[in-house]
């Protein structure tokens, strides 16, 4: 089963309803010859945190399904392990040893734990998988502590994982045993449980039972390991050396707010702990009556328990408030001197543990994820919601390298429900608006960031509200022109703003220069849409204030600096009826504009500006027209209460045919009469609309009949577009169809996407274009090399006299002739210099 994706159907797809002018049959497409190729991409790598290598020259993120192997240096991809079905939440680098030769045997394994429950060894220098262990439930968190046990008469290091897994509850259990019925909300919960990874078995009953699967946090020793859960942190003594499951300890420390996060100190017995109003608490000399042994007086316990709520066992309680929201990560300093924290801000503040004072790494541009820092502290890294992963060098904080991937939508319900991404079906491209007020380019082929464009030159703060966005981007057809449209909400019913621009590219693909700046457009109305003219410098935008407005760009200007300069400029204004204008394209030819007036299509001479027909109106308002290549064939969609896609026929200005579907969204191929729909499938009970799934139907627009559907997961807020064949897809695969636009992308509501050719019938595969070998490195410097350098490597020369040297009987007075600078060391000197002046005796045996 793929992620995103499942094989066609073989039989017809379930539609709402008949069409209304049911075509021609006919036959479907031929089975190709090759295999069908297929290409994922846009995972996130901020799910889970990542892990650094035992040398500290690898990154390791959880990635989808696989685990993505990235090098520190370059910041590029060198890997990828891929062999879990779930997604993995877990990677945990194996720690190291203390033989050298067990920790050079094992520098390069790391053990995975993903959704499908299975817990997996790799050696990720050669992504290979070495061991599978079964747990029988989804694993949302792992740690791996340094633990010894004791075989016969030495201590050897045994991997014991601690799990944090979604099962039945027991109550569920002992319930569903008896033939009661459960409620469903109460059949899962989260537990935590121990693996021995040598016997791939359990470890006595679980630790703690949760109402979810909370993130296991353990100390570096491997002492101590903990969760927040509510307003308590539950925190277990470990016995590292020879362990046993029976001498594990627990304690319960309390808050009054909901704890997020917690932190333990590398060498001391403190532990942290991050709530969801900002504030930040430190219990220090936790444990003290319970793991340490011995049952102390209830007088020596009790003193000195400043800010410890009720019995908690610990010394004292300190509380920190700076952040304004819930606080995502803590982190000690590897000496224990300091203490970081993040969250919402996107600022990373460090604060001195003895004093309490603080200084900050601002402007990460995101809210804060995870931090990790590498064995040895000298890089770090801060995982971000907007899906990067920052390489930090320490202590300074400066960003050596960004791992970016693919950004998440935008959340607020200020925004429309339509997805706004752009495609460059020729470079095979998706232009991606950010919460910051870019345009991401990303490379759908190489699943790699191409570039970022500055739309707004604003100050960005995650925790401000929403009071301006990206509402539409929209590309030519070849990928040298941009338009994009910026709306400014207004506050208190006063002062919005709509912004249309106009961007021409630059020396490469994605990258954009500002051409044309203009405000309100359309008065005080909003843009419903903007397209291109395929063959000149000409786009039109139409708006719901009853007009449409046709633009084009002037001649290139000598500017005073020497620069050619163009601009755009409107051409001609058109409406119809005082309707509002909901949708518009341009036929493939260009000879055509077409424009949607609520529910009529107004077919218009772009050049002239003259209305050349009107089309029978739809059922609901149309929210998106597009022509099927060069025919003469325009599909329309209407996303309202009585949804619609539609096949118009423009020759004779008449229906061809019609289905009521919920559709998502739609596509035209540029080069043939096919079109896709991606359609909402409905809800299951208890799901969330975000994960509501559908089905993409694939039409030839002169055939009611679907020529193949795939179903498809998440596809609330997805996206669909036709590309052009890259050179990394499938090298191997015969095209029968030509080289233009015959791959669909199929792009979800969490912008995972998939690349595929729709009109084959074999069942996918997954391929990816990104190398998988690793890098040849150099080991990375350590200690003295890794902060002056590498010393010159001197090979020594010893001069042979002609004249063989004969010792002097007076060695003292040669032993300091030279020059000074000749000279070796006094420390050298010193020894030969008293061993002369001492005289030598025979030894004789008595």
């Amino acid at each position: 089963t793929l992620p995103l994706l499942s094989p066609p159907s073989r039989r017809p797809p379930p539609l709402a309803s008949r069409p209304h002018f049911p075509a021609r049959p006919r036959t479907l497409a031929k089975p190709a010859a090759a295999a069908a190729a297929m290409i994922t991409g846009g995972q996130s790598y901020v799910s889970a945190p990542p892990a650094f290598s035992a040398d500290g020259r690898f990154l390791l993120v959880c990635s989808g399904r696989s685990v993505s192997v990235f090098s520190t240096s370059t910041g590029m991809l060198v890997s990828e392990l891929e062999g879990h079905e779930g997604d993995v939440t877990a990677v945990v680098v194996v720690p190291p040893q203390s033989s050298a030769a067990a920790a050079a045997k094992l520098a390069t394994h790391c053990w995975t734990a993903g959704l499908d429950g299975f817990l997996i060894y790799w050696d990720f220098a050669t992504a290979e998988l070495v061991r599978k262990v079964k747990v029988d439930a989804p694993v949302h968190s792992m740690v791996i502590p340094n633990i010894s046990k004791k075989l016969k008469v030495t201590e050897v290091y045994a991997p014991f994982a601690f799990v944090s897994v979604e099962a039945l509850s027991n109550k569920a259990i002992q319930d569903k045993a008896k033939g009661k019925p459960v409620a469903k909300k109460k059949e899962l919960w989260g537990q935590l449980r121990i693996y021995d990874l040598w016997k791939g078995c359990q470890v006595g009953s679980e630790l703690a039972q949760t109402r979810k699967p909370e993130k296991i946090v353990v100390s570096c020793s491997g002492e101590f390991l903990g969760i927040a859960n509510k307003r308590h942190l539950y925190i277990w003594s470990i016995p590292t050396k020879d362990f046993n499951h029976d001498n594990i300890r627990k304690i319960k420390l309390g808050h009054t707010k909901k704890l997020s996060t917690l932190a333990f100190h590398p060498s001391e017995r403190i532990v942290a702990g991050g709530d969801a109003t900002g504030r930040i608490l430190i219990w220090r000399g936790f444990g003290k009556a319970k793991f340490s042994g011995t049952h102390c007086a209830k007088s020596q316990v009790d003193e000195e328990r400043d800010g410890v709520r009720g019995k908690d066992d610990a010394g004292t309680c300190t509380t920190w408030h700076w952040h304004s929201s819930g606080v995502n990560f803590l982190k000690f300093s590897s000496d224990g001197a300091y203490l970081l924290s993040g969250g919402m801000e996107g600022v990373i503040v460090v604060w001195q543990l003895d004093t309490g004072k603080r200084r900050y790494k601002p402007r990460l541009g995101s809210p804060l994820l995870f931090f990790v820092d590498s064995p040895d502290s000298s890089i770090s890294c801060v995982s971000c919601t907007n899906n990067q992963v920052h390489l930090l060098n320490m202590p300074n904080m400066e960003v050596l390298k960004t791992v970016s991937g693919i950004k998440m939508p935008i959340a607020s319900g200020d925004l429309s429900r339509r997805d706004v991404c752009g495609f460059d079906s020729t470079n095979g491209l998706v232009a991606i608006p950010t919460q910051d007020y870019c345009i991401q380019f990303y490379n759908l082929f190489e699943n790699t960031e191409v570039s970022e464009v500055q739309v707004c030159e604003r100050n960005f703060q995650p925790v401000d509200d929403i009071t301006m966005y990206i509402s539409l981007v929209s590309l030519s057809i070849g990928g040298n022109l941009m338009c994009t449209v910026e709306v400014k909400l207004p506050e208190e019913e006063l002062g919005g703003l709509v912004t249309l621009k106009f961007w021409n590219q630059g020396s490469r693909a994605g990258q954009f220069h500002l051409s044309t700046v203009i405000y309100e457009p359309h008065s005080d109305a909003g843009i419903s849409a903007v397209a291109f003219h395929p063959g000149k410098n000409m786009a039109v935008s139409s708006s719901f204030g009853c007009n449409f407005k046709v633009w084009v760009q002037s001649l290139a200007l000598q500017s005073s600096d020497g620069k050619s300069q163009s601009g755009w400029r409107c051409q001609s204004v058109g409406s119809y009826k005082k309707k509002p204008m909901t949708a518009a394209a341009f036929s493939g030819d260009g000879s055509v504009l077409a424009v949607a007036a609520e529910s009529v299509i107004t077919l218009w001479d772009p050049d002239n500006n003259a209305l050349v027909g009107v089309i029978a109106e739809a059922l609901s308002p149309i929210t998106k027209l597009s022509f099927a290549g060069d025919s003469a064939y325009l599909m329309s969609l209407s996303q309202s209460s009585k949804p619609q896609v539609a096949v118009w026929n423009v020759s004779n200005l008449s229906m061809q045919w019609s289905y009521t579907l919920f559709a998502e969204a739609a596509c035209c191929s540029s080069s043939k009469s096919e079109f896709a729909v991606l359609s909402l499938l409905s809800c299951p009970e208890g799901g969330a609309p975000a994960e509501q799934d559908g089905i993409i139907l694939i039409f030839d627009a002169e055939n009611s009949k679907p020529v193949s559907s795939w179903s498809v997961k998440k596809a609330k807020g997805g996206s669909i577009a036709f590309v052009k064949d890259g050179p990394s897809f499938d090298a191997n695969t015969d095209d029968t169809r030509g080289g233009e636009a015959s791959l669909l992308v199929y792009v979800n509501g969490s912008h995972e996407y998939v690349i595929f050719d729709p009109l084959k019938n074999e069942e996918p595969q997954i391929s990816k274009s990104t190398r998988k070998n690793i890098q040849t490195d150099e080991p990375a410097p350590i200690g003295y090399a890794s902060i002056y350098g590498e010393l010159p490597k001197l090979e020594l020369k010893k001069e042979v006299s002609d004249i063989p040297f004969i010792p002097s009987d007076r060695p003292w007075e040669t032993i300091f002739t030279g020059s000074s600078h000749a000279l070796p060391p006094l420390t050298k000197l010193c020894s030969v210099f008293l061993a002369s002046l001492l005289e030598k005796r025979p030894v004789t045996d008595e």
